[in-house]
């Protein structure tokens, strides 16, 4: 079952009187009782009053504290309110960051097996966009729900969120927005999580071809012989091992004119990576079937681009593969010849997504892009670096990291920018080849991101390492959709950079003239 969100004008008194199973209060931090929004004190009478009277009294009695973030308190009964259980959230001032918290503090409330509809309301004086974004993204991550091998899954009983806004008018746009990306990012989640032996290449070939059913997006599917063809050897030689035959997919979304440049992303879809001959450690392989989430992230922002519509041209390339060490697997020490007819020695197959990329990066000159931004989970260095906070971001021009990264903040989807100076290349240094595909265990990340560089041609490029993103270990284990959001909104910004562009490049034109007779009227 899909969770729906609605977005409707509702102030405290509106929000009182909706038939609702829950209805959740987000609470601004401000000092006093008596402060709950312009919009919330103006009700005096009716539910609103009950609920500003309940709010006052677990304040009184210290049960919520608005001074501390994502503090809940469930409430039963509330008189003069339709919904069965209020819950209150504390969320500071209302960022993006303070919004998800509290919404993860309340996700449990909203799960509950009781709970089809509920209704969320905040009572902050205003919201930026980034804070409904936040709001959006955070109530459909706690509509998701993992169900595709759970043979006893009880579907999720949430079946519709209304958002109220005392102006929904105003926030409409970004509201829009928010809701594509979400749909991109449970696309992203629902295929990072699904095993290896259902999220094959095969199967993410089908799922490209289920997206080019919609308006303005087509698919070519190269299988082995047409890679084989193609002569991208560096990407063969990391699907040689695998019984499970390669795909290269190509996915065009086109929302602007045919001749305009387009953006070209390139998603690492390697479905299952043992390590190959240079085999990883038993404990916690399992998770390697994150590795396609770059692919899945493609995919993802494919899905909010059919949803939203934007006025521009995206080329999606996955070269997706396993990584096996089967008797035609890859050894340390062979060479194989690129794409771009550079050699390479490969001195560790468990560095296989550099090998996959190239190709594609290769492969993406064809297009005279405007921009190519490749995303890969490619290296633990970038972990051990960053985290699990924000994606390793690097860029060979400057604006083009700044757009990233302000998309990213602007989506809760953070990035940090990292070097690409050249003295990190020399470790790739070979004596039986242009290059080796690793340069040792310092600036691991660095020289990854250097090795992808020499296939990349004269357009801007950036690389973004989501290795310690894409996915959480542990008992939240899942993927996690990024970077989707920040994909998507980059999108957007240069699709709206490109209108207020044109629009400025039309010369006004003259006010017509009138005749008298017209203007005194026949």
């Amino acid at each position: 079952m899909t969770t729906t969100l609605e977005l409707k004008n509702l102030n405290l008194q509106t929000a009182a009187a909706e038939k609702a199973d829950l209805l959740l209060l987000l609470l601004p931090r401000q000092a006093g009782a008596a402060k709950v929004g312009k919009t919330a004190r103006a009700a005096k009478t009716g539910g609103a009053a009950a609920l500003l009277d309940a709010i006052a009294a677990a304040e009184a009695a210290k049960d919520i504290d608005r001074s501390k973030a994502a503090q809940t308190l469930e409430l039963y009964s509330v008189a003069q309110v339709a919904a069965r259980r209020v819950v209150l959230v504390t969320s500071g001032e209302g960022s993006g960051p303070e919004l998800r918290k509290a919404l993860q503090a309340a996700s449990g409330a909203l799960r509950q097996e009781s709970i089809q509809k509920a209704i969320v309301l905040s009572l902050h004086d205003g919201l930026s966009d980034a804070a409904v974004h936040a709001l959006v993204l955070g109530l459909a991550d706690a509509a998701y729900q993992y169900t595709a091998t759970l043979s006893k899954a009880k579907p999720l009983a949430l079946q519709s969120i209304t958002i109220g806004m005392p102006d929904a008018a105003a926030v409409q746009p970004a509201f829009e927005a928010a809701e594509g990306i979400a749909a991109g990012v449970a696309l992203a989640r629902e295929w990072g999580n699904r095993p290896a032996n259902l999220a094959t290449p095969a199967a993410l070939a089908e799922v490209a071809r289920g997206l080019a059913k919609a308006k303005g997006v087509r698919v070519k599917v190269h299988g082995l012989r047409e890679i084989e063809r193609l002569k991208m050897g560096a990407f063969l030689a990391v699907a040689q091992g695998s019984v499970q035959e390669p795909q290269f997919i190509e996915l065009h979304y086109q929302g602007a004119a045919k001749g305009e440049a387009p953006v070209v992303l390139v998603g690492k879809g390697v479905t299952f990576d043992t390590g190959g001959i240079s085999i990883k450690p038993a404990a916690g392989m399992d998770e390697m079937k994150f590795d396609m989430c770059g692919a899945a992230s493609v995919l993802g922002v494919f899905q909010a681009l059919i949803r939203l519509q934007p006025k521009i041209n995206v080329v999606g390339l996955i070269p997706a593969t396993e990584n096996m060490p089967g008797g035609k697997a890859i050894k340390p020490g062979d060479v194989v010849t690129s794409l771009s007819g550079q050699t390479i020695e490969i001195l560790n197959t468990d560095a296989e997504g550099r090998l996959i990329l190239c190709d594609a990066l290769s492969y993406a000159d064809r297009f005279k892009p405007r921009t190519v931004i490749d995303i890969a989970t490619l290296t633990g260095a970038c972990v051990v670096a960053l985290g699990h906070v924000r994606s390793g971001l690097y860029a060979t021009e400057d604006a083009l990291a700044e757009a990233l990264l302000q998309a990213g903040e602007a989506t809760q989807d953070p990035g940090w920018r990292l070097p690409l100076d050249d003295e990190y290349g020399t470790g790739l240094k070979s004596n039986f080849a242009d290059m080796a595909n690793v340069a040792g265990r310092d600036g691991g990340s660095i020289t990854a991101a250097k090795f992808l560089q020499r296939f990349v041609g004269d357009w801007p490029w950036a690389h973004l390492d989501i290795a310690g993103t894409a996915w959480k270990s542990g008992a939240a284990k899942g993927a996690t959709g990024r970077p989707v959001g920040l994909l998507t909104r980059y999108l957007l910004g240069l699709a709206a950079q490109s209108a207020a562009n044109k629009a400025a490049a039309v010369p006004a034109q003259p006010a017509a003239r009138t005749t008298g007779r017209t203007a005194r009227g026949k």
